[in-house]
């Protein structure tokens, strides 16, 4: 009995010693109002791979913390981080006690942003989608501006297009095929369903995808990492809708291994800022997770989010004078509403099933299988069988006749005629600047044996989209970690014309007026002269198949003084075009299937993080991939035949970055310096060419070989000045220009344009679209009383115009182009010189306030005014490219005033306000 005693005693005293030995951290983390344990808190040690996340009492602890001085980061959806400067002693076990976490009060600024969304630019110009949702998840001071404050200007990180940018929803990536960019729209208006975010940086290590080279946004639906309880909220604002309510619920994972959230918005306008500008949209969310032990979880989400909304068209400065800012051409009162003919309509459901494997401690691996179907429309009418119903087309304004000339090459702006005719244009144009479609109905009324002249229809795109992606996730040892994913992704998507309207008639005769033969007027030599209704396919009817396979590995190494890490990729793209319809312009190359086009592709990236101290850091980032081209890029005119883009290839992209960063308690800084370049990109255009090649017609123009270079600084500076005011500072400069010429092959429909390959003298133009130059001051005050307001001011600069491409080839300088002129140099190269639009200045105002309500609701209120000066701002613009040539030009600027073809140009919102109401329980 006695030596059972004393080896017992000697065991008790083995352990106590070895637990004395243990160097670690613990804590309890909870809510300062309600001063319950917050359960699923990331704790973290910073610059290291320890992470913990607290259990359901609050609690969290490291057993295995390095030795010293160390900074401890405790962050969680809703609330304000902490970062707390601690000391780890080797053989103790640090404990913090209780870690108050205050709710971010500011929080709703991410929920509640507004961006400026996708703006149709014209003919002459492709589509895009603002950035500033590519950001919200981003704590980065400097990102933070680039969203809220810089969104507004639609400043462009890095000037970088997003389509070099992967979001991805539970590991899906989410840019399209066609174009390369994320539909931000199929997740729309469910804010809180999708606030669960990870945003990486430019080209910096993801754990989830190799990316690219404007950063990965991972947006995880997982139920059970939602946060329980209810959410209510409700909108009004004055930008591109005017109300937005939403409803969110999360139940948390139950004790039979459930768990479940979901979410439902509406948003709508019956005008916008701009006129003619309704709006509506519709979304729902659900996420249901089953939890079936330790190892194995599977999760369904769906999502669908329909939206309609009117766009509003870019103007020239002469229509902006007569007109007014808010200016839209797009629309006409029919019936005592307004009627916009400019729509664009997405309605694409997704559904996802996701399987969760914690295989073992060390290593996870998660499946998801997903599948997207619906469509997307832009309607506009079609007039090809009559005259113009824009009331902006160039012979109707003043500029026409004010830049005249005779057939003999006489100026006859000046003149007493035209002068008094430009008098009564500019009054007809004031008395009827909306489209008539009164006068629509009447032709086609006038004309029911021979079919509509003028109809409404929509370029439809409906998308099948089957992808399926696994990642792994594993600690191969103390310091190094794995990360590795495939993917595959196939795709069809049918384009189509889509009869809308028939505008008071009672059919639509599916032939061109443009061809010169029956044959060529034909849209479908296998179904000529056919008769069209509402809802019938005309005009062009295709398929693009895709299927995309890519995977990546991923290794990083941590050790006390410095990270880094090494990944590689390969992707496999294949396109096919099928045509259903037999042109009647290409007859033998339009029906059917063409060639398939393969594109093999590889990247190499990597990048280290030393650490001067526990609170200083030089980071670097490396990388050098190719990338297959869009299907929009891959085939020349996919509208009319299967012929593939000459030369095209995949763009080479080069980028490196190198940061200086600063993270104390009280002050946080980030100095980035950056270097890109990509490489053999493709651009393709279509628009109406006047005396191009020596006739008139629809053409589209093909450019390759387009290179580009992206160089800069990024500066974000956060000073916590009191324990209530924060200051912050924010500033970017970068030189963003095309390097070379790029080769532009440019052909009509009809095949009589036979313009030769020529090069296009870009190298040293701006690239266009956002400013290269950005700089911002703020201040925010916190009260301890739970409100909060904050103001800064923003200066933006060095935007330029989108020059066209077919003005700065040797086709300007062409005599045939330019009969019984002589070019004068000088006026050429002011005609050629790329327009800088004005620098600005806007101020923004922001604040919230919350109330806790017996201790289970909370009642907040967030609003902002931005633009508060109401600043009036050019976002963007393009020239157009109508007319090409030197003469044209010439004569085009002889009145010393309005030009009848000058460039085109986007607005900024003026000054508009949002307040939002939530509460939550």
């Amino acid at each position: 009995m006695k030596k059972l005693v004393i080896s017992t005693l000697f065991v008790m005293q083995v352990c106590f010693v070895f637990a004395q030995t243990v160097t670690g951290i613990s804590g309890k983390v909870i809510d300062s109002k309600t001063q319950k344990p917050l359960q699923d808190v990331v704790a973290s040690i910073q610059n290291t791979n320890l992470t913990q996340l607290t259990d359901v009492t609050g609690k969290f602890s490291f057993k295995d913390a390095i030795v010293g001085k160390q900074l401890l980061q405790i962050r969680t959806q809703g609330y304000k981080d902490q970062l707390l400067q601690i000391e780890v002693v080797s053989g103790k076990m640090l404990d913090l006690g209780v870690v108050v976490m205050q709710e971010d009060i500011t929080q709703e600024q991410q929920t509640s942003l507004i961006a400026i969304t996708e703006s149709d630019l014209g003919d002459e110009s492709n589509s895009s989608e603002s950035t500033s949702s590519l950001l919200q998840s981003s704590r980065d001071t400097f990102l933070q501006a680039a969203a809220y404050n810089f969104g507004q200007a639609r400043f462009s990180v890095r000037g970088i297009d997003n389509e070099y940018s992967n979001v991805m929803i539970n590991g899906i990536s989410m840019n399209r095929i066609g174009d390369g960019r994320p539909q931000y729209g199929d997740w729309g208006g469910l804010n809180d369903a999708t606030r669960n975010q990870e945003f990486t940086n430019g080209s910096a290590a993801s754990d989830y995808v190799f990316g690219g080279i404007a950063g990965t946004q991972e947006i995880n639906t997982r139920a059970s990492i939602y946060r329980p309880g209810t959410r209510l909220s409700f909108l009004n604002t004055n930008t591109n809708y005017s109300f937005r309510t939403m409803g969110t619920m999360a139940s948390g994972m139950n004790k039979d291994g459930w768990a479940y959230v979901i979410s439902a918005g509406r948003r709508w306008a019956q005008e916008g800022f701009y006129e003619g500008t309704n709006y509506s949209a519709n979304s729902l969310f659900a996420s249901v997770e089953k939890k079936f032990n330790e190892k194995h979880s599977l999760n369904f989400t769906s999502i669908y989010a329909q939206n309609k909304r009117g766009k509003n068209s870019p103007n020239t400065q002469e229509q902006t004078d007569l007109a007014g800012l808010k200016y839209n051409s797009y629309w006409g009162e029919q019936g005592g509403r307004r009627r916009n003919s400019r729509v664009k309509k997405t309605e694409e459901p997704l559904l996802m099933l996701t399987h969760y494997w914690k295989v073992n401690s060390k290593t996870n691996i998660n499946t998801t299988a997903s599948y997207q179907i619906g469509q997307i429309g832009n309607s506009r009418i079609d007039y090809t069988k009559s005259d113009n119903p824009d009331p902006t087309y160039y012979r109707k304004l003043p500029s026409y006749v004010l830049n005249e000339f005779s057939s003999a090459g006489v100026y006859l702006g000046n003149t007493p005629e035209n002068i008094a005719e430009a008098g009564v244009l500019k009054e007809a144009f004031l008395a009827n600047k909306q489209l008539d479609w009164s006068s629509m109905y009447r032709v086609n009324g006038e004309n029911i044996a021979n079919g509509s002249r003028f109809v409404l229809y929509e370029d439809r795109n409906d998308e099948n989209i089957a992808t399926v992606n696994s990642n792994l996730s594993s600690k191969l040892s103390d310091n190094i970690f794995m990360n590795a994913g495939v993917n595959y992704l196939n795709s069809r998507t049918k384009n189509f014309k889509n009869m809308l309207d028939l505008l008071g008639g009672d059919h639509f005769v599916d032939v061109s007026t443009f061809g010169i033969t029956q044959d060529q007027q034909q849209a479908d030599l296998n179904n000529p002269f056919r008769s069209v209704v509402v809802g019938n396919k005309f005009g062009y009817n295709y398929n693009i198949d895709a299927t995309k396979l890519d995977a990546f590995t991923q290794f990083k190494f941590v050790y006390k003084k410095i990270d880094f890490y090494l990944a590689q990729t390969f992707s496999r793209s294949a396109y096919q075009r099928e045509g259903l319809y037999k042109n009647g312009y290409y007859p033998t190359s339009s029906f059917g299937k063409s060639e398939k086009t393969i594109f093999d592709n590889f990247g190499f990236k990597g990048g280290a993080t030393y650490k001067i101290t526990g609170r200083q850091f030089i980071d670097f980032n490396g990388i050098y991939m190719s990338k297959a081209p869009n299907t929009k890029d891959v085939f020349a005119n996919a509208r009319l035949n299967n012929d593939i883009t000459p030369n095209i290839t995949n763009e080479t992209i080069k980028s490196v970055d190198l940061s200086y960063i600063i993270k104390a308690p009280s002050f946080k800084a980030r100095f980035t310096g950056y270097f890109s370049e990509t490489l053999n990109s493709t651009d393709i255009n279509f628009y109406y060419g006047d005396g191009l090649g020596g006739i008139n017609a629809f053409v589209s123009e093909v450019v390759t070989g387009i290179n580009k270079r992206n160089r800069g600084g990024e500066v974000g500076l956060e000073y916590q000045l009191t324990s209530t005011i924060k200051l912050t500072g924010v500033a970017a400069y970068g030189e963003y220009t095309f390097t070379n010429d790029p080769t532009v092959s440019v052909k009509d429909d009809a095949g009589l344009l036979n313009l030769q390959p020529q090069k296009a003298h870009l190298a040293g133009y701006k690239q266009s679209g956002m400013p290269q130059q950005a700089y911002s001051g703020g201040i925010e005050y916190r009260d301890p009383k739970f409100w909060w307001i904050g103001a800064n001011y923003n200066y933006l600069s060095d935007n330029y115009i989108d020059v066209s491409t077919i003005r700065r080839t040797d086709n300007y300088y062409d005599p045939l182009n330019n009969p019984s002129i002589t070019v004068d140099q000088t006026l050429a190269n002011s005609y050629l010189k790329q327009e800088k639009f004005k620098a600005f200045a806007l101020v923004n105002l922001v604040g919230g306030k919350s109330w806790k309500i017996a201790h289970k609701y909370t009642l907040g209120l967030f609003a902002n005014i931005n633009n508060v000066l109401d600043v009036t701002y050019k976002t963007g613009g393009f020239e157009q490219s109508r007319n090409s040539s030197y003469k044209q030009d010439y004569e085009d600027h002889q009145s010393g005033g309005a030009s009848a073809f000058a460039p085109k140009y986007f607005y900024g919102y003026g000054r508009t306000y949002m307040a939002n109401i939530y509460l939550t329980f």
